[in-house]
């Protein structure tokens, strides 16, 4: 193609220039160059492959490590007029072969998959077959050990070497450390690349951590503020809920998102949300990948995430279109606390994943030196109770089980039952008295779950069984009489797992392959947290200055927007007084922030910092109904 590059920018994505490195990665692949492309998010990677494929002859090769990711990029391309196809899951032998076979007849430019479907004999064969320009490994830290998605099945990769070892092959991350960046290189065998890093310094995003009880408040407070676009981050499906509620019924237009809901309606929140008809979006960290939306303002992560990459990663998603933006990230002593138990805690050692490998073969009577091709159906919660085991150790324990190709489960997994009260309770309560047969039922259900009436509850029917005495059946029997009475909203999926052996039963030996490893990413982890509560912690530091020397990178001079800046700014004597005034105050009056802003008629970034070192002194405390009071 006669085509420059610039060409094709225009043409299919209405840009005159590129950013960063983008133009000479583009150059390097054009030239049949190997290229490992460090950009950060929103640098622009896909153009890095994208226009390269388009100038040369045959199909580019995309390894994507989600589904949804891979959906939104060919769904991109197909709405620019570009021919690509993407490998999904759930497809059959003879459903994949067909799409296959377009690719080497049809024309086609881009074919996406993941790693998984990459390690099938069919697709190897295929891909050997076709006229290959192009190999993309996009999301490249998820091939080390040392990245903070792992995922064994990545290591395939190299398979597409062998098959076309005269294709380029680019591999671009937005998150990598040096270590992780010499790992991909050494995976993939990279001959000669160029290695691009771009700087991850995003001089328009001021970061910002603040300690407080009242999340809630704060939050509705920056919300109030922006006259954009807003992301808001959770970690539970309930909060994601409940925030978005809590925002509505303060007069904001919001909307909430992840894995929980079906294909449909994230597709009609995410819509309602990139038309600008609801403009803050409240989710966990389903949503985001792939996501670009330029007027992003700001991003509040509402809890502490797991890793400083993953923060990054999320923080990163606002102010792409230049303009200054916030990142804020709202926490307390108990978040600190929280986060060690919900990311440490459950994480299972190799003695622990050799336990629940046997068991999985004793309760299946599979004898050693066997190997089925039977599928099973596991009832998760049964299992766990026949055994005495920790739901949360056992359910990490069979998803590396699953990582390391020894078993491979169903997606139905995740899937479970659901309710929620759709009556007031004075209707619940003359209910009651209509059908008493049903009493000591709902009742149980109302102590054993909170918010019922509120958000659809994960119900488990197991520990329901135990409680009433009844069986899975006559519970899910209750649960579709409630339904058809109008008492509650039900929904039922299998909650059994299906579960296929991949392996020949060799007990100890079967796990040992990859114990190290094990062993190692459970390190990384702990690293992960704990530099994640240092970057939280250190308040002398310039937030930009710390996020970058995280990656290995150097800031000349600090940002001069984050929350460290803005205090080291306002002066200590500034601080002081407001620090006076406050007690004063508080000497006549318990009062919230709010009142303290308006009363005091002071900044309310001073009086958040003054606050901060005031209960780090020890000097005021904080009740029980969100009032400042002192010691």
């Amino acid at each position: 193609m006669n085509n420059t590059p610039k060409d094709i920018l225009s043409k299919y994505w209405g840009f005159d220039s590129f950013r960063g490195s983008q133009e000479e990665i583009i150059n390097a692949v054009v030239n049949n160059q190997d290229v490992l492309g460090l950009l950060p998010t929103g640098g622009g990677k896909s153009l890095c492959f994208q226009i390269p494929a388009l100038m040369k002859d045959g199909i580019c090769i995309v390894i994507s490590p989600l589904i949804a990711l891979i959906e939104n990029q060919v769904d991109n391309l197909q709405k620019r007029g570009i021919k690509a196809l993407g490998l999904k899951g759930g497809l059959k032998f003879s459903e994949v072969d067909k799409l296959l076979d377009n690719c080497i007849y049809g024309n086609y430019k881009f074919l996406y998959l993941s790693p998984e479907r990459l390690q099938q004999d069919l697709v190897q064969e295929r891909i050997k077959g076709m006229n290959v320009s192009l190999c993309v490994i996009d999301e490249a830290h998820c091939i080390s050990q040392w990245g903070h998605d792992f995922r064994p099945a990545y290591l395939t990769c190299s398979i597409l070497r062998d098959l076309h070892p005269k294709a380029p092959m680019i591999a671009l991350t937005a998150t990598a450390t040096k270590r992780v960046g010499e790992d991909i290189m050494t995976s993939l065998n990279l001959h000669e690349p160029l290695v691009k890093k771009d700087s991850f310094y995003r001089k328009n995003i001021g970061f910002g951590v603040i300690m407080t009880e009242d999340k809630n408040n704060y939050l509705k407070q920056y919300c109030r503020k922006i006259k954009n676009s807003a992301i808001v981050y959770v970690r539970s499906r309930r909060k994601a809920e409940e925030l978005s509620k809590f925002l509505l019924k303060n007069g904001l237009k919001a909307t909430f998102y992840h894995g929980g809901i079906d294909q449909k309606a994230k597709s009609k929140r995410l819509n309602l949300w990139l038309q600008d008809k609801v403009n803050i979006m409240v989710a966990t960290n389903a949503f985001g990948m792939g996501i670009d939306k330029p007027d992003v303002e700001l991003v509040v992560h509402y809890q502490i995430p797991d890793s400083v990459e993953n923060y990054f990663q999320e923080a990163g998603r606002v102010g792409r279109n230049g303009a200054y933006s916030k990142a804020i990230l709202l926490t307390n002593t108990t978040d600190k606390l929280l986060v060690k138990k919900q990311f440490l805690e459950v994480l299972p050692d190799v003695s622990y994943i050799k336990k629940i490998y046997l068991k999985l073969n004793n309760y299946f009577q599979i004898g050693y030196g066997e190997f089925t091709e039977t599928k099973f159906q596991l009832n998760f919660n049964e299992f766990c109770s026949v055994y005495e085991l920790n739901t949360f150790l056992t359910y990490n324990a069979l998803l590396i089980l699953d990582r390391n190709s020894v078993i491979s489960l169903s997606e139905n997994f995740s899937k479970k039952q659901t309710i929620k009260f759709k009556t007031s309770k004075e209707t619940l309560y003359r209910y009651i008295a209509e059908n008493p047969k049903l009493e000591d039922f709902i009742k149980v259900v109302l102590r054993t779950y909170g918010g019922v009436f509120e958000f659809e509850t994960l119900i488990n029917t197991y520990l329901l069984g135990k409680k009433t005495q009844l069986s899975e059946s006559l519970i899910h029997q209750n649960f579709e009489q409630l339904a058809t009475d109008n008492i509650i909203d039900h929904t039922s999926t299998t909650s059994d797992l299906e579960l296929l052996f991949l392996v020949h039963r060799d007990d100890d030996r079967t796990i040992n392959r990859f114990a190290k490893i094990i062993e190692d990413q459970n390190q990384l982890k702990v690293g992960n947290v704990s530099k994640m509560l240092a970057y939280i912690e250190n308040d002398t530091i310039c937030r930009s200055v710390q996020l970058l020397h995280y990656f290995g990178e150097t800031q000349k001079g600090e940002c001069g927007i984050c929350d460290v800046c803005i205090k080291n700014r306002l002066g200590k004597s500034d601080i002081i007084n407001t620090k006076l005034k406050i007690i004063e105050y508080l000497k006549i009056n318990k009062s919230d922030s709010r009142e303290l802003q308006h009363s005091l008629n002071i900044d309310q970034a001073i009086v958040i910092i003054a606050l901060q070192e005031l209960l780090e002194e020890n000097q005021i405390t904080l009740n029980s109904i969100n009032q400042y009071e002192l010691i």
